[in-house]
């Protein structure tokens, strides 16, 4: 009786000692080469360019650096760091969420669980926006649904004469796009909070953009890749996904100098539908252009019989631009 008293009194420690020795061999250095192999493995990032992104941000290092030392050891905090990174990647917490930023147009910006990440895609809405007119054009902007700023300090970065305001209804995207605006260092950029054209009052702009939310409540897009830690009020507007892209078609022409352009990205089956309401609501030269993918991304109406600019495309462009 005694020694089975012994041994079970021993039997904690036991197992004390095995978890200092596990966490022991989890913080033991690894070789760079060996923990991108980790990335790879089942259960971890999936993606090599996803283990490379995650471990140059843990070590804080170029990615250059992954294979001009693929034998240096990695340990303490910035190891622990990445594979707890790795393990949540496994659960399918995005990447930008991991890191709190991304990079949008060659900027880099903070992002946060209140906003949609910034996609290649919406540079085609970006790309459309610069062309609106000349580089010198002292242009008044609105950018609804701002959330981290992407668009608007983007168009502001290449057009410094541009007075852009960004709206947003949520207060800690608004807080998001603030801190990026401060970090970029772009002064011609105001944010301001509140639902779509609410906070404009009874201004007028000469180019209205926006990304709104533009998927279906039952649209399968919602449970794949980073959808669904996404904001799903970013993603999801009435039953068919069209209540904001209605809304904002409606509502922009008051908020429209004469012959000022309203600019929409949505869904890549909704280019037809959102044609028809521009046209029904009284825009003209309503036209959409295709992303890289070749699927219709962005669409355009003019307000009130604007001149057509040399570049203007027909009434159904199917150009796929070219990367800028």
């Amino acid at each position: 009786m005694a020694r089975t008293l012994n041994n079970t009194a021993q039997a904690p420690q036991r197992g004390r000692d095995r978890d200092r020795d596990s966490a022991a061999l989890d913080t033991a250095p690894v070789t760079v080469a060996a923990l991108l192999a980790e990335g790879l493995a089942p259960g971890g990032a999936g993606l090599r360019r996803e283990a490379e992104i995650l471990l140059c941000a843990a070590l804080d290092k170029p990615r250059s650096y992954l294979f001009a030392w693929p034998e240096a050891r990695v340990a303490g905090p910035a190891l622990l760091r990445y594979r707890s990174w790795l393990q949540q990647r496994a659960r399918g917490v995005p990447v930008a969420y991991l890191l709190g930023r991304w990079e949008f147009w060659s900027l880099p910006l903070v992002v946060s669980e209140a906003t949609l990440i910034p996609r290649p895609e919406t540079e085609l809405l970006v790309e459309r926006a610069l062309a609106a007119g000349p580089p010198e054009w002292p242009a008044r902007v609105a950018d609804l649904g701002t959330g981290s700023g992407a668009i608007a300090l983007a168009l502001a970065s290449e057009r410094r004469r541009w007075r852009i305001v960004g709206t947003d209804s949520s207060r800690e995207a608004i807080a998001v796009a603030d801190r990026n605006r401060a970090l970029l260092g772009l002064g011609n950029v105001e944010l301001r909070r509140g639902d779509w054209f609410a906070p404009l009052g009874d201004e007028a702009f000469d180019l209205i953009v926006s990304n709104p939310p533009y998927l279906a409540p039952a649209d399968p897009h919602l449970e794949q890749g980073d959808l669904p830690f996404e904001p799903r009020c970013a993603l999801v507007s009435g039953r068919d996904g069209l209540a904001a892209l209605r809304c904002i078609g409606a509502q922009a022409p008051a908020h429209l100098a004469p012959g000022g352009e309203l600019l929409l990205e949505h869904g890549s089956a909704q280019g037809a539908s959102v044609r028809a309401l521009l046209k029904a609501r009284g825009f003209t030269q309503v036209a959409s252009y295709r992303d890289l993918a070749g699927h219709e991304r962005v669409s355009r109406g003019l307000w009130r019989g604007a001149p057509r600019s040399a570049d203007a495309p027909a009434e159904h462009d199917n150009r796929t631009l070219k990367e800028h």
